[in-house]
């Protein structure tokens, strides 16, 4: 079984976006390798359409180039990022995004696939009162499905 089959036994039920993909990290990519039904509903993008493109197909003018500069740099230090991204839906429409990637390692401990937990935010109004850890709140109810550690693709 394929490591996308695999990810859209569980994936594709999700209300929470999910999007697979591979580990080569140097522009244009990473590719696309499996997108969920609920990426589709956020983003506007069929899973045909980004499956085989890179998700930068999300950024536009209101992108902070900083943030992506600093995705690909902390999974290759740190193997995981966690931060909020402007994206663009397939119509244009801004949205801001909250994104947790981590990467699927081989037996190895080297990173075979990098999987993203995605969904849409809105910034709260205000000062945060927890030392800014709750700066945005979920645009429609949805928990962040997992921990901190890293999913090993074989146990």
């Amino acid at each position: 079984m394929e490591l996308a089959d695999l990810v859209r036994l569980f994936a594709d039920s999700l209300d929470l976006a999910v999007v697979l993909t591979d580990v080569d990290l140097a522009r244009p990519g990473p590719t696309v390798l499996y997108a969920n039904p609920a990426f589709a509903r956020m983003s506007g993008y069929a899973a045909e359409e980004v499956v085989g493109a890179s998700p930068r197909l999300l950024q536009g003018p209101g992108t902070s180039r900083e943030a992506t500069r600093h995705l690909p740099r902390l999974l290759r230090t740190e193997g995981r990022f966690l931060g909020c991204l402007r994206n663009y839906r397939k119509g244009g429409e801004e949205y801001l995004c909250e994104i947790d990637v981590r990467p699927i390692l081989g037996r190895d401990g080297t990173p075979q696939a990098f999987i993203a937990f995605e969904r849409e935010v809105v910034r709260r109004r205000g000062r945060p009162s927890d030392g800014g850890t709750r700066r945005y709140r979920p645009a429609i109810g949805a928990a962040s499905p997992l921990g901190d550690a890293a999913i090993p693709l074989f146990a």
